[in-house]
């Protein structure tokens, strides 16, 4: 494929986009005015995810219009409109939902800005990982409500920097929903509250998993540049995905986080590379298994895996106390046994839906710091992999220097940085 005929643009020129950005907002409250007025969206970032976020929007709620989308790539954003408005004849409402003429689709790594100019109330953040801080901070200079898949970050500065916009979106009146669905699914409400409400008695200790087999590997060719070959491929490059401890266990990871109140204390732990050892494979690992240890001196293990061809695979949690074990997805044995029965809507579309109704009852949800706690906690368990050491989460928040960013972004040459091995990569 040709490449995109975006311009090179310098980190620096891409993180400092307030001065252009800011000039879009409105003074005062940026709130989108309560009621149920249309809501226009725009997508930034339409692969998989971003294609389904937005088909999860728009399922969420009344009144709702894709309104502007950007990508980096022109034919993911040509898939995607088509994917959008593939159902027009099966669900001709939600095809039509979709306004999205070729002037309010942009391409390149500038599109977040275009699609942020247009006149949108809500912005869905769907990029490989690694940009979430940069287009969230754009997205609040410029008064829009954001949803954002998570996670939020892939190092320790861009946890900091989804912080302070988080802070930031509190004092505008802006709304944040994340994608940590487990937080809006009933099955998953209902058992952590009896959990709090002491139904299984002191936490001592459990388990998160994410075991699965191998994902999926986009083919490249020799004409494409190092930066479009790692962008098309963002999943095995630590500095886009975070690696998949951080960019898909954090679902597990942010469940015990809500069980426990917070991020742990600390942790240890080991992880790899053995299946996965082909360069097309980047520079992630294919195996963690992590050891958290939170503030009432409670252990959780964290274990997680991609690998082709494997077999026992296993998603989900389980948390040990004196008076019995939950699965927080909907089971508690031990003295107040209990399963969750009943309706239980996809989290998914819930947390859309929670999103948008906050906005039009003038009181939008922020979930911005916790969803970055989470995050943090999974880099913090990617850390002490990498380096072979244990490190505290405190120490990681406050004091790491740590910034995966590249030097531009542009199409050219872009190196694969080493594979981590405990005992040598550093901590930074």
């Amino acid at each position: 494929m040709k490449e995109t005929n975006a311009s090179s643009i310098s980190r620096r020129d891409f993180v400092k986009t307030s001065a252009s950005i800011a000039a879009l907002a409105a003074t005062g409250n940026y709130a989108f005015a309560a009621g149920d007025d249309k809501i226009k969206v725009g997508v930034i970032g339409c692969g998989g995810r971003g294609t389904g976020a937005a088909k999860d929007c728009l399922n969420s709620s009344p009144n709702i219009e894709i309104y502007a989308i950007g990508e980096l790539f022109q034919d993911r954003l040509d898939q995607a409109v088509k994917n959008l408005t593939a159902d027009e004849k099966k669900n001709p409402a939600l095809a039509q939902s979709v306004n999205v003429p070729k002037e309010r689709q942009f391409v390149g790594f500038d599109a977040y800005q275009k699609v942020l100019a247009c006149d949108v109330d809500l912005v869905i953040l769907a990029t490989p990982p690694h940009f979430r801080p940069i287009h969230l901070a754009a997205a609040i200079q410029a008064g829009k409500h954001v949803f954002m898949e998570k996670p939020v970050a892939v190092d320790p500065v861009g946890v900091r920097s989804v912080i302070e916009s988080a802070k930031l979106a509190k004092e505008k009146g802006l709304g944040i929903g994340a994608g940590t669905q487990r937080r809006h699914t009933r099955s998953y409400i209902e058992t952590i509250k009896r959990i709090h409400d002491g139904a299984i008695g002191d936490l001592v200790g459990g388990q998160c998993y994410w075991n699965q087999g191998g994902l999926w590997l986009r083919k490249t060719t020799p004409e494409m540049s190092d930066m479009e070959v790692q962008c098309r491929n963002w999943l095995y490059y630590a500095w886009l995905s975070g690696d998949h401890i951080v960019e898909q266990h954090i679902h597990n990871i942010d469940v015990m986080n809500w069980v426990f109140g917070g991020p742990p204390v600390k942790a240890t732990g080991v992880g790899g590379r053995q299946a996965r050892t082909q360069p097309e494979y980047g520079n992630i690992y294919d195996h963690f298994a992590i050891e958290f240890e939170y503030e009432n001196g409670a252990r959780i293990l964290s274990m997680c895996r991609q690998q082709a061809n494997t077999s026992g695979n296993r998603v989900g949690e389980r948390v040990v106390g004196t008076k019995g074990v939950a699965t927080p997805g909907g089971q508690i044995e031990g003295e107040n046994a209990w399963k969750f029965e009943g309706d239980d809507p996809r989290g998914q579309v819930q947390e859309h839906a929670d999103l948008i109704a906050s906005i039009r009852a003038g009181q939008p949800i922020n979930e911005g710091e916790r969803v970055a706690e989470s995050t943090l906690t999974a880099i913090l368990g990617r850390t002490v992999a990498y380096t072979g050491r244990e490190v505290k989460f405190d120490w990681l928040l406050k004091s790491s220097k740590l910034d995966l960013s590249p030097t531009k972004y542009e199409f050219g040459p872009l190196p694969v940085a080493p594979v981590p091995v405990p005992g040598v990569t550093e901590l930074i």
